[in-house]
Protein backbone atom coordinates (compact mmCIF):
# COMPACT_ATOMS: atom_id res chain seq x y z
CA UNK A 1 0.00 0.00 0.00
CA UNK A 2 1.16 3.53 -0.75
CA UNK A 3 1.77 5.89 2.14
CA UNK A 4 -0.07 8.63 0.21
CA UNK A 5 -3.85 8.86 0.55
CA UNK A 6 -5.49 9.82 -2.75
CA UNK A 7 -8.21 12.43 -2.31
CA UNK A 8 -10.74 14.24 -4.46
CA UNK A 9 -10.94 18.03 -4.34
CA UNK A 10 -14.63 18.97 -4.16
CA UNK A 11 -14.31 22.48 -5.65
CA UNK A 12 -15.36 21.39 -9.14
CA UNK A 13 -18.44 19.62 -7.75
CA UNK A 14 -20.23 22.59 -6.17
CA UNK A 15 -23.48 21.68 -7.94
CA UNK A 16 -23.67 18.45 -5.91
CA UNK A 17 -24.17 18.04 -2.19
CA UNK A 18 -21.35 16.78 -0.01
CA UNK A 19 -23.29 13.54 0.38
CA UNK A 20 -23.41 13.06 -3.40
CA UNK A 21 -19.73 13.87 -3.91
CA UNK A 22 -18.74 11.54 -1.07
CA UNK A 23 -20.79 8.71 -2.57
CA UNK A 24 -19.01 9.10 -5.90
CA UNK A 25 -15.59 9.29 -4.26
CA UNK A 26 -16.27 6.11 -2.29
CA UNK A 27 -17.45 4.29 -5.40
CA UNK A 28 -14.32 5.30 -7.33
CA UNK A 29 -11.92 4.22 -4.60
CA UNK A 30 -10.69 7.51 -3.16
CA UNK A 31 -9.34 7.50 0.37
CA UNK A 32 -10.84 10.85 1.31
CA UNK A 33 -11.65 14.40 0.32
CA UNK A 34 -10.12 17.83 0.10
CA UNK A 35 -13.27 19.76 0.92
CA UNK A 36 -13.95 23.19 -0.57
CA UNK A 37 -15.21 25.79 1.88
CA UNK A 38 -18.32 27.62 0.80
CA UNK A 39 -19.80 24.94 -1.41
CA UNK A 40 -19.31 21.98 0.95
CA UNK A 41 -18.19 23.44 4.27
CA UNK A 42 -19.48 26.50 6.10
CA UNK A 43 -16.53 27.50 8.26
CA UNK A 44 -18.57 29.72 10.55
CA UNK A 45 -20.98 26.90 11.37
CA UNK A 46 -18.08 24.48 11.72
CA UNK A 47 -16.61 26.74 14.42
CA UNK A 48 -19.86 27.59 16.21
CA UNK A 49 -22.29 24.69 15.70
CA UNK A 50 -21.43 21.29 17.16
CA UNK A 51 -24.42 19.62 15.50
CA UNK A 52 -23.35 20.88 12.07
CA UNK A 53 -19.83 19.61 12.66
CA UNK A 54 -21.13 16.21 13.73
CA UNK A 55 -23.28 15.86 10.61
CA UNK A 56 -20.36 16.88 8.41
CA UNK A 57 -18.25 14.14 9.97
CA UNK A 58 -21.12 11.68 9.65
CA UNK A 59 -21.30 12.16 5.88
CA UNK A 60 -17.65 11.20 5.54
CA UNK A 61 -18.03 8.27 7.92
CA UNK A 62 -21.02 6.91 6.00
CA UNK A 63 -18.87 6.72 2.90
CA UNK A 64 -15.70 5.49 4.63
CA UNK A 65 -13.76 8.61 3.70
CA UNK A 66 -11.29 10.70 5.67
CA UNK A 67 -10.79 14.45 5.60
CA UNK A 68 -7.17 15.31 4.82
CA UNK A 69 -7.39 19.03 3.99
CA UNK A 70 -9.84 21.87 3.45
CA UNK A 71 -9.60 24.61 0.85
CA UNK A 72 -10.77 28.19 0.84
CA UNK A 73 -9.61 29.63 -2.46
CA UNK A 74 -12.52 31.99 -2.94
CA UNK A 75 -12.46 34.02 0.26
CA UNK A 76 -8.67 33.98 0.12
CA UNK A 77 -8.88 35.61 -3.30
CA UNK A 78 -10.83 38.53 -1.89
CA UNK A 79 -8.35 39.37 0.87
CA UNK A 80 -5.97 41.36 -1.35
CA UNK A 81 -7.61 41.86 -4.74
CA UNK A 82 -7.94 45.29 -6.29
CA UNK A 83 -10.49 45.93 -7.61
CA UNK A 84 -13.17 44.00 -5.74
CA UNK A 85 -16.11 43.75 -8.13
CA UNK A 86 -18.87 41.60 -9.63
CA UNK A 87 -16.48 38.65 -9.98
CA UNK A 88 -16.03 38.43 -6.23
CA UNK A 89 -19.73 38.86 -5.52
CA UNK A 90 -20.29 35.70 -7.57
CA UNK A 91 -17.87 33.56 -5.55
CA UNK A 92 -17.66 34.67 -1.91
CA UNK A 93 -20.24 33.94 0.82
CA UNK A 94 -22.93 36.58 1.25
CA UNK A 95 -21.59 37.45 4.70
CA UNK A 96 -18.23 38.25 3.12
CA UNK A 97 -19.70 40.32 0.29
CA UNK A 98 -22.01 42.32 2.57
CA UNK A 99 -22.72 45.68 0.96
CA UNK A 100 -19.91 45.22 -1.58
CA UNK A 101 -17.78 48.15 -0.38
CA UNK A 102 -14.31 47.07 -1.45
CA UNK A 103 -12.29 47.45 1.73
CA UNK A 104 -15.11 45.99 3.77
CA UNK A 105 -15.09 42.89 1.56
CA UNK A 106 -11.33 42.50 2.03
CA UNK A 107 -11.63 42.80 5.79
CA UNK A 108 -14.49 40.32 5.99
CA UNK A 109 -12.61 37.92 3.71
CA UNK A 110 -9.66 38.09 6.10
CA UNK A 111 -11.96 37.20 8.99
CA UNK A 112 -13.32 34.30 6.94
CA UNK A 113 -9.78 32.98 6.50
CA UNK A 114 -9.20 33.19 10.23
CA UNK A 115 -12.41 31.22 10.74
CA UNK A 116 -11.08 28.70 8.22
CA UNK A 117 -8.01 28.07 10.37
CA UNK A 118 -10.23 27.55 13.42
CA UNK A 119 -12.55 25.24 11.47
CA UNK A 120 -9.57 23.21 10.31
CA UNK A 121 -8.45 22.67 13.88
CA UNK A 122 -11.98 21.66 14.93
CA UNK A 123 -11.89 19.10 12.12
CA UNK A 124 -8.41 17.86 13.09
CA UNK A 125 -7.01 19.08 9.78
CA UNK A 126 -3.48 20.49 9.64
CA UNK A 127 -3.51 22.11 6.18
CA UNK A 128 -5.68 24.69 4.43
CA UNK A 129 -5.22 25.26 0.71
CA UNK A 130 -6.16 28.47 -1.06
CA UNK A 131 -5.39 31.72 -2.80
CA UNK A 132 -4.27 35.12 -1.55
CA UNK A 133 -5.42 37.47 -4.28
CA UNK A 134 -3.17 40.36 -5.29
CA UNK A 135 -3.42 44.13 -5.50
CA UNK A 136 -0.78 44.19 -8.26
CA UNK A 137 -1.83 41.37 -10.60
CA UNK A 138 -3.48 44.05 -12.73
CA UNK A 139 0.04 45.32 -13.56
CA UNK A 140 1.38 41.97 -14.79
CA UNK A 141 2.04 43.31 -18.31
CA UNK A 142 4.07 46.19 -16.77
CA UNK A 143 2.63 48.57 -19.36
CA UNK A 144 1.76 51.40 -19.15
CA UNK A 145 5.03 51.55 -17.21
CA UNK A 146 4.73 50.65 -13.52
CA UNK A 147 7.25 52.15 -11.06
CA UNK A 148 9.07 49.63 -8.88
CA UNK A 149 7.67 51.16 -5.72
CA UNK A 150 4.14 50.25 -6.85
CA UNK A 151 5.15 46.58 -6.99
CA UNK A 152 6.90 46.93 -3.63
CA UNK A 153 3.69 48.29 -2.11
CA UNK A 154 1.79 45.31 -3.47
CA UNK A 155 3.95 42.90 -1.50
CA UNK A 156 3.71 45.17 1.53
CA UNK A 157 -0.08 45.12 1.20
CA UNK A 158 -0.05 41.32 1.09
CA UNK A 159 2.14 41.11 4.20
CA UNK A 160 -0.01 43.65 6.09
CA UNK A 161 -3.18 41.70 5.35
CA UNK A 162 -1.86 38.17 5.72
CA UNK A 163 0.36 38.40 8.79
CA UNK A 164 -2.69 38.76 11.10
CA UNK A 165 -4.35 35.84 9.30
CA UNK A 166 -1.23 33.72 9.70
CA UNK A 167 -1.12 34.63 13.41
CA UNK A 168 -4.36 32.69 13.77
CA UNK A 169 -3.01 29.81 11.68
CA UNK A 170 0.01 29.70 14.00
CA UNK A 171 -2.14 29.72 17.13
CA UNK A 172 -4.27 26.86 15.76
CA UNK A 173 -1.30 24.83 14.57
CA UNK A 174 -2.52 24.89 10.97
CA UNK A 175 -0.50 25.54 7.80
CA UNK A 176 -1.58 27.59 4.79
CA UNK A 177 -0.70 26.07 1.41
CA UNK A 178 -0.92 28.86 -1.16
CA UNK A 179 -1.66 27.67 -4.69
CA UNK A 180 0.78 29.31 -7.11
CA UNK A 181 -1.59 30.58 -9.77
CA UNK A 182 -2.16 33.56 -12.09
CA UNK A 183 -3.99 36.45 -10.36
CA UNK A 184 -2.26 35.68 -7.03
CA UNK A 185 0.61 37.46 -5.26
CA UNK A 186 2.73 34.36 -5.98
CA UNK A 187 1.95 33.17 -9.49
CA UNK A 188 5.32 31.86 -10.76
CA UNK A 189 8.80 30.96 -9.51
CA UNK A 190 10.24 34.38 -8.74
CA UNK A 191 7.04 35.85 -7.33
CA UNK A 192 6.93 32.84 -4.99
CA UNK A 193 10.38 33.76 -3.71
CA UNK A 194 9.38 37.38 -3.22
CA UNK A 195 6.15 36.42 -1.45
CA UNK A 196 8.09 34.36 1.09
CA UNK A 197 10.45 37.27 1.66
CA UNK A 198 7.52 39.67 2.19
CA UNK A 199 6.34 37.71 5.24
CA UNK A 200 9.84 36.88 6.45
CA UNK A 201 9.49 33.17 5.60
CA UNK A 202 6.78 32.43 8.14
CA UNK A 203 6.67 28.73 8.98
CA UNK A 204 2.91 28.46 8.54
CA UNK A 205 2.98 29.66 4.91
CA UNK A 206 3.99 27.32 2.12
CA UNK A 207 2.70 26.03 -1.19
CA UNK A 208 0.10 23.78 -2.71
CA UNK A 209 1.96 22.21 -5.63
CA UNK A 210 -0.32 22.15 -8.67
CA UNK A 211 1.62 21.92 -11.96
CA UNK A 212 -1.23 22.83 -14.29
CA UNK A 213 -0.60 26.59 -14.38
CA UNK A 214 3.15 26.17 -14.22
CA UNK A 215 3.22 24.38 -17.56
CA UNK A 216 1.87 27.15 -19.77
CA UNK A 217 4.10 29.67 -17.97
CA UNK A 218 7.15 27.51 -18.87
CA UNK A 219 7.95 26.80 -15.22
CA UNK A 220 9.42 23.37 -14.60
CA UNK A 221 7.18 21.72 -11.97
CA UNK A 222 9.98 19.34 -10.95
CA UNK A 223 12.39 22.20 -10.25
CA UNK A 224 9.69 23.90 -8.18
CA UNK A 225 9.34 20.80 -6.01
CA UNK A 226 13.08 20.47 -5.47
CA UNK A 227 13.77 24.15 -4.82
CA UNK A 228 10.84 24.59 -2.40
CA UNK A 229 11.23 21.14 -0.85
CA UNK A 230 10.43 22.17 2.73
CA UNK A 231 7.44 24.24 1.65
CA UNK A 232 5.42 21.72 -0.35
CA UNK A 233 2.57 21.45 2.15
CA UNK A 234 0.04 19.83 -0.17
CA UNK A 235 -0.25 18.35 -3.67
CA UNK A 236 -3.05 18.89 -6.17
CA UNK A 237 -2.95 17.02 -9.47
CA UNK A 238 -4.44 18.83 -12.46
CA UNK A 239 -3.10 18.30 -15.98
CA UNK A 240 -2.55 20.73 -18.85
CA UNK A 241 -2.16 20.08 -22.55
CA UNK A 242 -0.05 22.55 -24.49
CA UNK A 243 -1.06 22.78 -28.13
CA UNK A 244 1.56 22.74 -30.89
CA UNK A 245 2.43 26.26 -31.96
CA UNK A 246 0.77 27.29 -35.21
CA UNK A 247 1.41 31.01 -35.19
CA UNK A 248 -2.00 31.71 -33.67
CA UNK A 249 -2.06 29.98 -30.28
CA UNK A 250 -0.77 32.09 -27.42
CA UNK A 251 0.31 31.37 -23.86
CA UNK A 252 -2.48 33.62 -22.55
CA UNK A 253 -6.15 32.90 -23.03
CA UNK A 254 -7.04 35.51 -25.66
CA UNK A 255 -10.17 36.07 -23.52
CA UNK A 256 -11.53 32.81 -24.93
CA UNK A 257 -13.60 30.48 -22.71
CA UNK A 258 -12.36 27.15 -21.34
CA UNK A 259 -12.41 24.47 -24.01
CA UNK A 260 -12.33 26.84 -26.98
CA UNK A 261 -10.11 25.14 -29.60
CA UNK A 262 -8.40 28.44 -30.39
CA UNK A 263 -6.74 28.54 -26.96
CA UNK A 264 -3.05 27.66 -26.74
CA UNK A 265 -3.57 25.33 -23.78
CA UNK A 266 -6.34 23.69 -21.80
CA UNK A 267 -6.86 21.63 -18.69
CA UNK A 268 -7.29 17.92 -19.36
CA UNK A 269 -7.93 14.88 -17.21
CA UNK A 270 -4.90 13.83 -15.19
CA UNK A 271 -2.58 11.71 -17.30
CA UNK A 272 -3.83 13.05 -20.63
CA UNK A 273 -1.68 16.18 -20.79
CA UNK A 274 1.92 17.33 -20.79
CA UNK A 275 2.76 17.39 -17.08
CA UNK A 276 5.76 15.04 -16.56
CA UNK A 277 3.98 13.13 -13.85
CA UNK A 278 6.52 10.37 -13.28
CA UNK A 279 9.38 12.85 -12.89
CA UNK A 280 7.22 14.94 -10.56
CA UNK A 281 6.40 11.99 -8.33
CA UNK A 282 10.04 10.94 -8.24
CA UNK A 283 10.83 14.49 -7.05
CA UNK A 284 8.12 14.32 -4.38
CA UNK A 285 9.70 11.09 -3.12
CA UNK A 286 13.13 12.71 -3.12
CA UNK A 287 11.98 15.57 -0.86
CA UNK A 288 10.19 13.16 1.45
CA UNK A 289 6.64 14.37 0.83
CA UNK A 290 4.22 11.97 2.52
CA UNK A 291 0.97 13.94 2.45
CA UNK A 292 -2.19 13.43 0.41
CA UNK A 293 -2.31 13.46 -3.37
CA UNK A 294 -5.47 15.30 -4.34
CA UNK A 295 -7.16 15.06 -7.72
CA UNK A 296 -8.43 18.43 -8.92
CA UNK A 297 -10.36 17.18 -11.89
CA UNK A 298 -11.08 19.56 -14.76
CA UNK A 299 -11.51 18.76 -18.45
CA UNK A 300 -14.06 20.44 -20.69
CA UNK A 301 -13.79 17.60 -23.20
CA UNK A 302 -14.50 14.64 -20.91
CA UNK A 303 -17.42 13.70 -18.69
CA UNK A 304 -16.32 14.25 -15.09
CA UNK A 305 -17.88 11.02 -13.82
CA UNK A 306 -15.60 9.11 -16.15
CA UNK A 307 -12.59 11.36 -15.71
CA UNK A 308 -12.51 11.50 -11.91
CA UNK A 309 -12.87 7.71 -11.72
CA UNK A 310 -10.03 7.27 -14.21
CA UNK A 311 -7.78 9.80 -12.43
CA UNK A 312 -7.60 7.92 -9.13
CA UNK A 313 -6.27 4.84 -10.94
CA UNK A 314 -3.67 6.88 -12.79
CA UNK A 315 -2.42 8.48 -9.58
CA UNK A 316 -2.18 5.13 -7.84
CA UNK A 317 -0.08 3.80 -10.72
CA UNK A 318 2.56 6.42 -9.83
CA UNK A 319 2.67 5.62 -6.13
CA UNK A 320 5.04 2.70 -6.18
CA UNK A 321 7.00 1.95 -3.03
CA UNK A 322 10.70 2.69 -2.74
CA UNK A 323 12.91 -0.41 -2.97
CA UNK A 324 13.62 -2.18 0.31
CA UNK A 325 17.19 -2.89 -0.80
CA UNK A 326 19.47 -0.09 -1.95
CA UNK A 327 20.89 -0.15 -5.46
CA UNK A 328 24.44 -0.24 -4.13
CA UNK A 329 23.72 -3.15 -1.82
CA UNK A 330 21.97 -5.14 -4.54
CA UNK A 331 24.91 -4.86 -6.91
CA UNK A 332 27.79 -5.09 -4.45
CA UNK A 333 30.12 -8.10 -4.44
CA UNK A 334 31.98 -9.68 -1.60
CA UNK A 335 35.65 -10.56 -1.75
Amino acid sequence: MSTHPVTLFTGQWADLSLEEVAAHAQEWGYDGLEVACGSHLDVQRAVEDDAYLAEFRAVLDRHELKLFAISNHLSGQATCDDPIDFRHEAIVPKRVWGDGEQEGVRQRAAEEMKLTARAARRLDVDTVIGFTGSSIWQYVAMFPPVPGEVIDKGYEDFAKRWNPILDVFDSEGVRYAHEVHPSEIAYDYYTSLRTLEAIDHRKSFGFNWDPSHMMWQYIDPVTFILDFADLIFHVDCKDTRLKPRNGRYGALSSHLPWGDPRRGWDFVSTGHGDVPWEDCFRALRKIGYTGPISVEWEDSGMDRLRGAAEAVGFIRSLLWELPTTSFDAAFSTKD
